[in-house]
């Protein structure tokens, strides 16, 4: 699966720019996970198919989003990214935390229900 432009982020994943990040990210009903990545990453390949299977699961609970830190590097800047994968874990505007790496599904579970209560 790909990232989707601009989508809703239930059941698949939302692309995310400077422009939008505001609206879908910080302006979010529910909890985002924010995929910092880059098209020539390979973790950050990998880690597609965990998101989009973590968004389908988790579907109205929580969001996920992907943006590309080679054609958004404002706010790739602004949150201090510089290692890619790094998913940025935003609940109501507020960064809650963030992971560096790629992790197992079991392992990104329980990140989620660290900073995520309605996980």
């Amino acid at each position: 699966m790909t990232a989707k432009d601009e989508g809703s982020g239930q059941g698949d994943l939302a692309k995310v720019t400077d422009a939008t990040f505001d609206e879908k990210v910080l302006q979010s009903p529910v909890p985002v996970v924010v995929d910092f990545y880059a098209d020539w990453c390979g973790p950050c390949r990998q880690a597609e198919p965990l998101l989009s299977r973590l968004s389908t699961t988790l579907q109205g609970k929580v969001r996920f989003a992907r943006l590309n830190v080679d054609e958004n590097e404002q706010t790739a800047e602004s949150y201090g990214v510089y290692s890619i994968p790094t998913f940025i874990f935003v609940e109501r505007g507020t960064e809650r935390g963030r992971q560096v790496g790629l992790l197992a599904e079991n392992e990104f579970r329980t990140i989620l229900k660290k900073y995520f209560s309605s996980v």
